[in-house]
């Protein structure tokens, strides 16, 4: 390990976020070190250790003296939502951010920052108003788990910790995350409109989003909620008109909604809700601190992954 770098944990790092974070890192010559519940899929030039999300481990003596905590742990909502799903992605987020402040009120020096991730699903599915972080939270399971993943991290930060809270959008990249699904659906022709094809996509490049985790990371005047998406969100019918062109496909068929409510469990194995419903999220508090996007459009975004 080396003593002049600066080391940040990122829990839940080594899923499509976290492994894209820690080659982020690496470039500004930071050192990470990489906290799951399972072993990479793939071999990895970082630190890793495996935790169990009930338990403290050997992972606490990476985290003293660290420079930054970056919470990313939480089960997938790409899932059929049973209650057992249900309560696995609640518990997921909240124990894991509630065991990593117990942590660290066991070591001496603390981190200055701890990054946490949330959701921008936290202000529901409103058909077509714009959200920002002043906007009031929705209802179900998603804003549910959203609150309550927040107030947990609210609990653990100690108080000298500066706490920055990051409501994710659909993070694009072409190495994970549900892009890769759309582009294939794209590819042979099924990328058309979904149910009313109206529903909000509010997205962010991957790109934005290291650049994003750096900055509240490094920027001391960063402290509480932002909403971490790109400027223009677009409805879903826009979005895979753009994935169409990207992937060069010139046609894509169209889903009704009971076609989604069938195929999704089915074929997907994942809740159509997450397909039939969206929102329209934008930052303000970004926009007022001049945070700048290197793919503020959808077509730029989408053409850089695939093109």
């Amino acid at each position: 390990m080396s003593g002049d770098k600066k080391r940040v944990l990122i829990f839940g790092g080594t899923g499509f976020l976290g492994l894209n974070l820690a080659e982020a890192l690496t470039a500004r010559d930071y050192e990470s070190v990489l906290i799951s519940r399972n072993k990479p899929k793939k071999e990895i030039q970082w630190k890793h250790h495996i935790w169990d999300v009930q338990n403290i481990g050997d992972w606490v003596e990476d985290l003293d003296g660290a420079h930054a905590v970056v919470n990313l742990a939480g089960r997938t909502v790409d899932c059929i939502k049973t209650p057992e799903h249900c309560d696995e992605i609640l518990r997921s987020r909240v124990d894991s951010t509630l065991l990593i402040g117990k942590a660290l009120r066991q070591i001496e020096d603390h981190p200055p920052v701890w990054v946490q991730m949330s959701t921008a699903h936290i202000y529901g599915d409103p058909p077509s108003l714009r959200c920002d972080e002043d906007s009031s939270f929705g209802y179900g399971l998603a804003p549910d788990v959203g609150r309550a993943w927040e107030q947990a991290c609210a609990e653990a930060v100690p108080d000298a910790m500066r706490q920055v809270v990051l409501r994710t959008s659909f993070v694009l990249g072409k190495s994970g995350g549900a892009l890769s699904t759309l582009a294939l659906l794209a590819r042979i022709g099924l990328g058309g409109r979904v149910g009313s094809g109206t529903q909000g996509m509010s997205w962010i490049h991957e790109n934005d989003m290291n650049t994003l985790f750096l900055r509240a990371i490094e920027e001391e005047s960063m402290s509480g909620a932002y909403v971490a998406t790109a400027p223009n969100p677009v409805s879903q019918k826009e979005f895979m008109r753009s994935l169409r062109k990207a992937v060069d496909m010139p046609i894509g068929l169209p889903a009704f909604a009971w076609m989604v409510r069938i195929g999704a469990p089915l074929f997907f194995n994942t809740d159509p809700e997450l397909a039939l419903y969206g929102r329209y999220c934008v930052s303000r508090r970004l926009a007022e601190e001049n945070f700048e996007f290197q793919f503020s459009e959808i077509d730029d975004a989408l053409s850089n992954i695939y093109k």
